[in-house]
C-alpha cells in the first residue's frame, strides 16, 4: 500500500451542518475501509489570538461507532431531559453501572479549555 493511500482521508456519505450561535457543530458520515459506517462530530469555535492578532478555528471531534448509537442516544436524550426538566431518567442499571464507574475511574477529563459563562 502507498503511503498516500494509507492515510487518505475518508470521504463523506453524509454531511450537516448546525449553526449555532458562536459555535458551528459538522455531523459527517463517513465509512471505514471495511464499509462500517460511523459518525464524525465537529465542534468549531472562531477565537481571537491576541499574540498573533488574527482568528482561528478550534475544534473538537468525536467518533461515534454503530455499535455504540443506541447508548449515545440514551445519554443524550437523557441529558436533554434533565436540562428541559430536571427530571432524572434513564439511570444505568445493572452491569451499565459497573461499566459507568469503570470508565470515570480511568478517565481523566478537564474542561479548563471549555471557557467560562460568559461564552454562552
Amino acid at each position: 500500500m502507498q503511503e498516500t493511500e494509507k492515510y487518505e482521508k475518508r470521504e463523506d456519505l453524509f454531511s450537516t451542518v448546525v449553526r449555532a450561535g458562536k459555535r458551528t457543530y459538522f455531523f459527517d458520515v463517513k465509512a471505514t475501509r471495511s464499509n462500517q459506517q460511523y459518525l464524525t462530530i465537529t465542534e468549531s469555535k472562531r477565537r481571537f489570538n491576541e499574540d498573533q492578532g488574527k482568528f482561528f478555528y478550534e475544534k473538537h471531534k468525536v467518533f461515534l461507532y454503530g455499535e455504540d448509537f443506541e447508548k449515545f442516544k440514551d445519554g443524550l436524550n437523557a441529558a436533554i431531559t434533565f436540562i428541559e426538566t430536571g427530571e432524572v431518567k434513564n439511570e444505568p442499571q445493572g452491569d451499565e453501572l459497573d461499566n459507568k464507574d469503570e470508565i470515570s475511574s480511568t478517565v481523566d477529563v478537564s474542561f479548563e479549555d471549555l471557557g467560562d459563562d460568559t461564552d454562552l
